[in-house]
């Protein structure tokens, strides 16, 4: 394989599980940013890389950081109460009272209103994360 198909792969895999890898660790995200901006980049050196955030214990503060990432997708389209619902949802988690599987339930929902294939496809939204193992 050259090296512009192993880039494009990298950058298909990248789109897939950007938001995991940020939701947590925002240093690692931008470590693998900076990788994918080199010359010649590797699958497995990516894979290695996303890899890495399976052992972080999760992060409130990246996880809300991740979401609020992906609100940027529905904010020009979704209603005052669905923001208001998501913001809802965010203050709970930071207070424990929820975990993070009722906000990924109501993006799923927001997802149902306002597709966007590209955020269908990311790890954090699917729970596929076994698609990074290689």
């Amino acid at each position: 394989m050259n090296q512009k198909e192993i880039r494009k792969q990298c950058e298909q895999i990248w789109a897939r599980n950007k938001y995991y890898v940020l939701s947590k660790s925002h240093k690692v995200y931008l470590e693998i940013r900076e990788y994918l901006k080199e010359p010649e980049v590797e699958l497995e050196v990516l894979f290695q890389q996303i890899n890495k955030v399976n052992e972080i214990q999760e992060s409130k503060k990246d996880f809300h950081n991740a979401i609020l990432h992906i609100w940027g997708y529905f904010k020009n389209t979704a209603e005052k109460d669905e923001k208001d619902e998501l913001f809802r949802l965010l203050d709970e988690y930071r207070t424990t009272a929820i975990d993070k599987s009722s906000i990924i339930h109501y993006i799923h929902t927001l997802l149902e209103k306002y597709p966007n294939h590209y955020l269908q496809q990311s790890t954090l939204i699917t729970g596929e994360q076994d698609e990074i193992m290689a």
